[in-house]
C-alpha cells in the first residue's frame, strides 16, 4: 500500500494502517536498536517502546521520510535506555558464560572449524569496537557503516547538522582503526599494518 495513505490513515485512528507501517520498518528499527543496545531484550523493549511514541506522536509528523522520522525516534529511545542503564549498573545472569557443552554451535559446510573462529573472533572484535565508541559516534557510524544510510539521512534521523555528522563519523572511523590495530593477528592480511 502506499505509505502516505497508511500515515494519512493512521492519523485518523485507523490501528491496522499503522501496524502497516511498522511491519514496513520493523526489522530495521530493531537491528538499528540491537547494534546500539547489543542487548536483545533492551533491544526489542526499545522498538517496542519506539513504536508506541510514534503512534502518539503521529500528528508531529510533517512529512518527508517516514523512515527518518522513525528512526530518530528509536536512537532516541536507545539513548534514553543506555542513559538508564548508566545510572544502574547490573548484570543479568543471562550474561553469564555459559560452559562449553552447552554452547549451541552453528555449523557452516562452507567453512573449516578454524575458519568460522577467525570469522566469529573478528566479528565479537568488530562489535566490541563499536561498543567502545561514545554514543553519539556509536549512533552515525551504525547507521552509516552498518545501516548505509547516506549523511543527509543520518542528520534527518538524529536531528544534528550535517557537519556534525560527518565530524562524528570521521572521528569513530579512527577510533574504530586504532582500537582494530590493537588486534591486527584477527584482521585479514590485507587489513594488517605493515612490519617494517
Amino acid at each position: 500500500m502506499d505509505q502516505d495513505l497508511l500515515i494519512e490513515q493512521s492519523l485518523n485512528g485507523d490501528l491496522n494502517a499503522f501496524n502497516h507501517l511498522i511491519l514496513e520498518y520493523q526489522n530495521l528499527a530493531y537491528s538499528v536498536a540491537y547494534r546500539l543496545l547489543s542487548n536483545s531484550e533492551s533491544a526489542a523493549d526499545a522498538v517496542q517502546d519506539s513504536f508506541i511514541k510514534a503512534y502518539r506522536a503521529l500528528e508531529s509528523f510533517r512529512g518527508g521520510s517516514f523512515k527518518s522520522w522513525l528512526m530518530r525516534i528509536v536512537t532516541n529511545t536507545c539513548y534514553d535506555v543506555l542513559r538508564a542503564q548508566k545510572r544502574r549498573r547490573t548484570d543479568s545472569l543471562d550474561d553469564l558464560p555459559v560452559g562449553e557443552e552447552y554452547a549451541t554451535q552453528l555449523i557452516d559446510p562452507g567453512d573449516s572449524p578454524a575458519d568460522y573462529v577467525e570469522r566469529q573472533e573478528l566479528t565479537d572484535l568488530i562489535e566490541a569496537a563499536i561498543q567502545s565508541l561514545p554514543e553519539d559516534q556509536r549512533t552515525v557510524i551504525v547507521l552509516c557503516d552498518v545501516h548505509g544510510y547516506a549523511y543527509e539521512e543520518i542528520a534527518e534521523m538524529t536531528g544534528v547538522a550535517m557537519g556534525t555528522v560527518k565530524s562524528r563519523i570521521n572521528r569513530a572511523r579512527g577510533r574504530l582503526r586504532d582500537y582494530l590495530a590493537g588486534y591486527s593477528e584477527l584482521l585479514p592480511a590485507a587489513f594488517r599494518p605493515e612490519i617494517k
